[in-house]
């Protein structure tokens, strides 16, 4: 299957960039190459994109996509979280401009085998890098009741966890559950009926929440913020596209921090603590996607860019 993918808040990521033609800049979830076919365009020679993806599916569309550019982008396959180490491995210590745009392409959501969508019955399989071992299928059948609950509850934010966990465990106790379709049976059998017919399709939250914790996607965000913010050079920004609410809100309070990180109590009248501000949050609400573009793409719906700028002499 071609690899498409429709890249959301294109023109608004790229002007929140502000790229300088011979800057150094990161694509951490490259996808198809839509973000960076821009950047790299406004590059010159002296200017470097790193593209970066674990998908292979991706790597492989991206980077015929970036072919005109080949003197400019270097494209790697890996996780985002280990950017940094990379990078300086490549001898580069700091970046004008680093782009992350988070959550699953389309290319994911419509490749059967691929097992994200509960739209189609096929293998529950969710890995976002196919080298990991371990599948939704594998969640679904090992994970205990109480862990399963809390993940449908943390990371679904499903009011019927409790009860969906339920079914599941019951239902694998016949059986290992091997499909979407299975799954989508039993997650349909532990929503109330009438919950069935006004709340969307009742798979969709935990199908969520299983991709969320087979790729650990929450684990890496949190752990690349701060070294992100650290990683770039005075000037250079950070743009961080979101697709849901707990990404959104680790976003938000990372930038918040990276702004204003005193520890100090409120009533203190000069700060002790001695923790300096990293940079500023350009965005003090997030830039959602205008009129035009949510006409023709309804994934932009629930996207949400949120941009930090380095100050000089940022803490690191």
């Amino acid at each position: 299957m071609e690899f498409k993918h429709t890249s959301v808040l294109l023109q608004e990521t790229i002007e929140q960039l502000a790229i300088k033609e011979n800057g150094i800049y990161v694509d951490g979830t490259l996808g198809g190459g839509g973000h960076s076919y821009e950047i790299a365009g406004r590059l010159c020679k002296g200017g470097r994109l790193i593209g970066m993806d674990q998908d292979e599916a991706a790597i492989e569309a991206a980077g015929q996509r970036l072919e005109p550019f080949a003197d400019r982008v270097t494209i790697i396959r890996s996780n985002y979280c280990n950017a940094v180490e990379i990078l300086r491995e490549m001898g580069i210590e700091g970046a004008d401009g680093i782009l992350l745009d988070l959550g699953v392409s389309s290319y994911q959501l419509d490749t059967l085998e691929r097992g994200f969508s509960y739209k189609y019955d096929t293998v529950l399989d969710m890995r976002m890098d196919r080298r990991q071992t371990l599948t939704a299928k594998d969640i679904v059948n090992d994970y205990s009741e109480a862990e399963l609950f809390g993940m449908i509850r943390d990371y679904g934010e499903d009011r019927f966890a409790k009860n969906i966990a339920k079914h599941i465990v019951m239902a694998r106790k016949d059986k290992p559950i091997e499909t979407t379709g299975e799954l989508n049976e039993i997650i349909k059998a532990a929503i109330p009926a009438k919950m069935r017919q006004t709340g969307g399709h009742p798979s969709k939250k935990t199908f969520q929440a299983l991709r969320i914790a087979c790729n650990r996607e929450l684990e890496v965000l949190q752990d690349s913020l701060e070294s992100f913010m650290d990683f770039l050079n005075p000037g250079g920004r950070l743009c961080i596209i979101t697709f849901h609410s707990l990404e959104d809100r680790m976003v938000k309070i990372a930038f918040r921090k990276g702004e204003n990180p005193c520890t100090c109590p409120p009533d203190f009248p000069v700060c002790i603590c001695g923790n300096k501000p990293k940079g500023r949050m350009i965005t003090r609400k997030p830039i959602l996607s205008g009129t035009e573009e949510l006409a023709w793409n309804k994934r932009a719906k629930s996207a949400k860019l949120r941009v930090f700028e380095k100050i000089a002499g940022g803490s690191v």
